[in-house]
């Protein structure tokens, strides 16, 4: 026979209860062999999440069980077991918005956004999309060619979905984006990621609208969807409201839409999600994702009021994503779904080079710096790198102080045009521009054409060799270049590091996407519960708020 006294410990578990929070009105009922005293037993149980967990007290004991049920209270009649609190079971697909779910065919609320010239790469995206786990193809930088292989690799091995593909707005050559939005179109890639987007472009929209068709019901079918990375309220704006008449006019006129489309475009959003970014890798603003959520949320609250969609646009979030601290951090604020990115790059299946990940895997959150972006570097736009282990981001700054200080080549001081031959491009500014007048000449003549008669053009476009080609020699694993590695990442790379720290996911060669992506999710879940169990008067001591990578998948059931 069980009795109180063999189940009781004598040791300290770490377990107290607020005495103003108290359940009377139900019993617990059950076998007391289920009920665990001990701080190593009682974590385990809280984090069977596919079960209820119970707070009981025993003779003064707190102790924790997944058994039993709960039963209404006998009246004033004390029970040799006292029923706390509870929570009941939680399931992952239970964070974000339900609807972001099912319109993605995916399992739960999280996303892997794209990072460009391949680092989201197809093994990635396809990794993760036979789990049912939405993915972005890294589709910025690459060539029509190679991106089209892409496609084809990815749609052969997801026939059914689900992956998304990147759309990088490309201020100075639309062109790129236009041959982009072609091939989408043409093999029928229905979720499209369309980042760094300063304003509309008669590309993106053409996308959106040559999907716009109405269905046997008579209602308006959506086929080509939308998930837009913002950051600012005035281009979130644009993307909440419908495509702007001027460009429908446009498309119109040139053919590429039907009166219908044009007509059924004025009726709905321009995206399906919003992804709000905050502190992210690469392309930020470094926006603080406590401020920028909930300003971007109400936002969609206030023109859902005027528009009166039929299904309202969902805001997700994106950057600092690394933790399930920050992950449940996120939901809590009302986050549709999460999206994540720095810490992708040093998974296995990333399209960055093993020297790339191994120098990601031991990034702290203050290893980060801004540095000129290489697609709008006249415009003096900034991305977030890496900078322990590279002098990129240093010698990046100094060809923009150049850049601003001088109106051609040939006015930077001789000592400094030698220094830049010799330290960062290895090559004679005669030759770059040569290579980069060869590249011109096939791929934008036009610009090539300017930059003969613009020397301030032409100056730019030189530095812009070296930016534009420290990005793939980080992919490609360029040797002898390391040093000028040009590694996109945000905070949230540190702080998943310090997570994961002493577990197996510290090493980059134990880091699948899909893992991590679990890990995550059922992190926020197990921190959920705690946090919940403590709302309700459990006091427990930091022991138990923490969750670290294990490899054990009994925990990661849905």
């Amino acid at each position: 026979m069980t009795t109180v006294d063999t189940v009781l410990s004598k040791h300290d578990n770490g377990l107290n209860f607020s005495a103003w929070s108290h359940n009377k009105n139900q019993v617990w009922k059950g076998s007391l062999e289920t009920v665990s005293f001990e701080k190593q037993t009682i974590k385990d149980k809280l984090m069977v999440l596919n079960k209820p967990c119970y707070i009981v007290k025993v003779a003064g004991k707190i102790g924790v069980t997944n058994e039993g049920y709960l039963s209404p209270g006998d009246n004033g009649t004390t029970a040799q077991v006292e029923l706390l609190t509870f929570a009941a079971p939680i399931r992952i697909q239970q964070f974000g918005d339900p609807n972001f779910l099912s319109s993605h065919g995916v399992k739960y609320a999280y996303v892997t956004g794209a990072m460009a010239g391949g680092i989201a790469s197809e093994e990635m995206v396809i990794a993760l999309g036979k789990e049912q786990i939405l993915s972005s193809f890294g589709a910025g930088g690459l060539t029509p060619e190679r991106l089209e292989a892409a496609i084809n690799r990815i749609q052969q091995a997801l026939p059914q979905g689900p992956y998304a593909f990147n759309l990088i707005h490309s201020p100075n050559e639309p062109a790129i984006e236009r041959r982009a939005v072609d091939l989408y179109l043409k093999y029928q890639v229905r979720t499209v990621e369309a980042s760094a987007f300063l304003d509309l472009t008669p590309n993106i929209v053409y996308y959106r609208v040559a999907g716009l068709a109405l269905n046997n019901a008579n209602q308006i079918e959506i086929k080509n969807k939308i998930i837009a990375k913002i950051s600012r309220r005035e281009v979130a704006t644009k993307f909440l409201q419908p495509a702007p008449a001027r460009i429908l006019k446009e498309l119109l006129e040139q053919g590429l839409i039907t009166e219908l489309q044009a007509t059924l475009a004025a009726k709905v959003p321009m995206a399906d999600d919003i992804t709000v970014e905050a502190d992210s890798g690469g392309h930020t603003d470094n926006r603080p994702l406590v401020c920028v959520l909930p300003s971007i949320i109400a936002l969609r609250d206030e023109i859902q009021a005027q528009y009166h969609y039929q299904t309202p646009i969902r805001i997700g979030v994106a950057g600092g994503i690394g933790t399930p601290q920050s992950a449940l951090a996120a939901f809590m604020m009302g986050a549709a779904y999460i999206m994540t990115g720095s810490i992708n790059q040093s998974c296995v299946e990333s399209g960055a080079c093993e020297h790339t990940k191994k120098l990601l895997a031991q990034a702290e959150m203050a290893d980060m710096i801004m540095a000129p972006a290489a697609d709008m570097f006249e415009m003096g736009v900034k991305l977030q790198v890496l900078k322990r282990g590279t002098m990129f981001p240093m010698r990046a700054q100094k060809l923009f102080e150049l850049y601003r200080a001088y109106d051609s080549i040939e006015e930077i001081p001789l000592a400094e045009r030698q220094k830049l031959e010799k330290q960062v491009f290895r090559k004679t500014i005669a030759e770059v521009w040569e290579g980069t007048a060869a590249y011109l000449s096939q791929k934008n003549p036009e610009k090539l054409g300017k930059a003969v008669n613009n020397p301030k053009l032409k100056m730019a476009l030189i530095f812009r060799w070296y930016l534009g080609l420290s990005s793939r020699w980080s992919s490609s694993g360029e040797k002898g270049r390391e040093v000028d590695y040009q590694i996109w990442c945000g905070p949230a790379m540190g702080g998943f590091n310090d997570w994961v720290r002493g577990s197996y996911l510290s090493e980059p060669n134990n880091r699948g996407v899909v893992d991590v992506a679990n890990q995550i999710m059922t992190g926020a879940a197990f921190l959920y519960r705690v946090q919940n169990l403590k709302i309700q008067g459990l006091q427990a001591s930091d022991y138990y708020s923490q969750y670290h990578p294990v490899r054990s998948t009994s925990l990661l059931e849905i």
